[in-house]
């Protein structure tokens, strides 16, 4: 299947089947910035150490997360806030107290990977 774009077809290939296997592994534009997003959101060390805990712990308060990563309530919140907007977390209200849980799906399957004993 001939899968190289028009404005592309010009130039010189070695290997055009492995140019063609190529272009279909990297798909659709949108589900790869899609990813890269997703990923950038786990290239920060206290975002991922606060979603490591919530995989790990369960649906837990901000106070214990920032207990837990040794970050400031202040700094959770707001990166819990960006997690939230993407879709990565969600909170749930129980009284006072929200409690975070991580309900992206291919986020947790990525955080599996990345448990402490695993590295």
């Amino acid at each position: 299947m001939h899968l190289v774009p028009a404005e592309r077809a010009g130039h010189r290939t070695i290997d055009g089947h492995r140019v063609c296997d190529a272009i279909a592994a990297i798909g659709d534009p949108g589900h790869v910035r899609a990813w890269a997003d997703r990923f950038s959101l786990l290239a920060d060390p206290g975002r991922l150490a606060l979603l490591l805990a919530l995989h790990r712990a369960g649906p837990i308060a901000v106070s214990d997360l920032a207990v837990a990563t040794g970050m400031k309530d202040t700094a959770v919140s707001q990166a819990l806030r960006l997690l939230r907007a993407a879709g990565v977390v969600e909170g749930e209200k129980d009284g006072r107290v929200v409690r975070y849980r991580v309900v992206d799906d291919d986020t947790a399957a990525l955080l599996k990977h990345c448990t402490a004993e695993d590295l």
